[in-house]
């Protein structure tokens, strides 16, 4: 483990100096000259113009579009800080964005948008759609986002996905998919308990569905405890995982679990809870940024167990960064209109397959990891910085889009 201490401070100055923020904008071309000038605005400008007009794909050859994602968010649900507004999330977004840059080479606006209301937010969505090859949603609540999603990707031809969703749950499949292979399990006959029914979570049980999991063995939890047929507070998102079983509380669902998906708030598990799963279970205990059981708690009572947090100081960290810059990557150059379930999975099984390779040297040394580290209940997941993340996710990614 290599715990990082940063200060209030240090986070503070990051951000603020020398100058605000972690975006800027800069020019493709050399702009020097008369001529120059003539070329990029007017007269020049307005060729690429009637380009365009005779043909709508001619935007991708002569403009940013075809590598430009509009990061959009209106503050309604930022991690760990909950319904902050458009303006307070807007050092979230544009350091999404600034990652997206970062790991995939790809430009980003982060756009925040002062609308609270979905079927607003949709319609200004979609009138600035034409600027951008594709768009990444950000921390919008539930069940808002699913509407907003789900209308944008009927509405527009390029992809569009909310990250909060489909990234936690690809990463999150990835991680589940070596864990199981590690301890020798099937999807299809885990016990799988899931605490929390937002947004990733419904995304996450979903997209496990898709790997083999099965419907029946899928408990979900929500703060008034289990999800029940039983219960009539149900949202249509929440009622496909209603049980028919007879338990109420989380710590009734864990008896003889197979794996515990964690989406919700800190210290909900106690060392009691996760005794009494199954023989080496899988725990993500995702909340951040504190989990739903201590890491050192956890590894103590269960020593079978393979565990998994969203913090980078532990092992086996569940982070998007792993996914929507490759995914965006791929997307963009298949010149994708959506991204689909298909685009998904290779993502996830493309994630899954590098945490396999032998670790490169710069990665060890930037993590402090043992020389002895390999593919293992303590390394699941490869790390945010191996560079061939890049080639294997995105390549997958548009050879599942190119072959629709």
């Amino acid at each position: 483990m290599n715990e990082i201490n940063i200060t209030e401070k240090e986070a503070l100055d990051f951000h603020s100096s020398p100058v605000g923020g972690t975006l800027e904008v800069s020019l493709k071309k050399k702009i020097v000259t008369q001529k120059d000038y003539s070329l990029a605005y007017t007269p020049g400008v307005a060729f690429p113009c009637k380009e365009i007009i005779k043909n709508p794909e001619a935007a991708y050859k002569y403009t940013s579009k075809g590598n430009l994602v509009g990061m959009i968010s209106n503050g309604t649900a930022v991690l760990g800080l909950g319904n902050i507004g458009a303006l307070a999330s807007k050092p979230v977004i544009e350091n999404k964005a600034a990652l997206l840059k970062k790991f995939a080479g790809i430009d980003s606006f982060d756009i925040e948008i002062n609308e609270p209301d979905p079927y607003k937010f949709i319609e200004i969505v979609e009138a600035i759609s034409p600027t951008f090859g594709a768009i990444n949603l950000e921390d919008i609540k539930a069940p808002d986002c699913f509407i907003i999603e789900q209308e944008l990707q009927k509405r527009l031809n390029i992809p569009v996905m909310h990250d909060d969703q489909h990234g936690t749950a690809i990463v999150s499949s990835a991680a589940l998919l070596n864990a199981l292979e590690i301890v020798n399990k099937k999807i299809s006959e885990i016990k799988i308990v899931i605490n929390g029914a937002g947004a990733a979570a419904i995304a996450c049980a979903n997209l496990y569905l898709s790997l083999g999991a099965s419907l029946e063995k899928i408990t979900m939890c929500d703060s008034k405890g289990v999800i029940t047929q039983n219960r009539s507070d149900l949202n249509d998102f929440k009622k496909k995982f209603a049980t028919k079983k007879n338990i109420k509380t989380l710590k009734e669902a864990l008896v003889g679990a197979d794996f515990f998906l964690g989406l919700s708030v800190a210290n909900i598990l106690s060392a009691e809870d996760i005794k009494k799963m199954g023989k080496n279970p899988i725990i993500f205990a995702l909340a951040n940024p504190d989990p739903e059981i201590p890491y050192n708690i956890a590894l103590k009572s269960r020593p079978d167990a393979i565990i998994a947090t969203g913090r980078s100081d532990f092992p086996n960290q569940i982070n998007n960064i792993l996914g929507y810059p490759y995914i965006f990557k791929g997307a963009l150059e298949a010149r994708a209109p959506h991204i689909t379930k298909n685009m998904q999975i290779a993502a996830v099984k493309a994630i899954a397959g590098v945490a396999k390779i032998e670790i490169e040297k710069n990665v060890m040394n930037a993590y402090n990891l043992p020389l002895n580290i390999k593919f293992g209940p303590l390394y699941i997941l490869p790390k945010m910085i191996d560079s061939r993340l890049l080639k294997s996710v995105s390549s997958a990614v548009k050879s599942a889009a190119i072959s629709l």
